[in-house]
């Protein structure tokens, strides 16, 4: 699976609703706002241009732009480090106290049958479920653990275009 499958399984309203969640004070810290805004084909980025080119990016990355879905997958995750803590912890990773842990391990034990039913109902109440499914199918990705994106039970992908 690959990170432009999840976002287009997203539908663009998902998308600019991850987007929503972006702090640009955590793209400085961890290093990725130069990235996001070469990849959003912003000259200058702030919260209102960000939000407003969220459309055309999903665009993007639905014709296949890996880099840039990579990019604000990484934008979105380091804006929301508690949840990432959050999941880790339930899954018994091994993690620094951020959420970074060593993508090299096997972790298969801690990926067991339903692991993505099981974070996604013991996160959603806490954090915003659309979040949630992201970060479940990051770690998937990451991790390789997932062949197809994982969307809420009984969910249709979204359609393109």
């Amino acid at each position: 699976m690959e990170l432009t499958e999840v976002y287009e399984a997203f539908g663009s309203d998902r998308t600019s609703r991850l987007v929503r969640s972006v702090s640009l004070g955590a793209l400085r810290t961890y290093g990725v706002y130069e990235a996001i805004k070469v990849r959003s084909r912003l000259r200058t980025l702030n919260r209102q241009k960000l939000r407003a080119a969220a459309p055309r990016m999903w665009e993007q990355i639905k014709d296949g732009d890996a880099e840039l879905a990579r990019d604000l997958s990484q934008a979105v995750l380091v804006s929301n480090i508690p949840l990432i803590v959050e999941v880790l912890d339930l899954l018994e990773i091994e993690h620094d106290e951020n959420g970074f842990f060593d993508k090299d391990s096997d972790y298969s034990s801690q990926l067991s049958d339903g692991w993505e039913q099981r974070v996604f109902e013991h996160c959603k109440d806490r954090f915003d479920p659309d979040l949630v499914l992201h970060y479940i199918n990051h770690l998937g990705w990451e991790l390789e653990a997932l062949t197809e994106p994982y969307l809420e039970p009984n969910e249709v992908p979204a359609a393109s275009g």
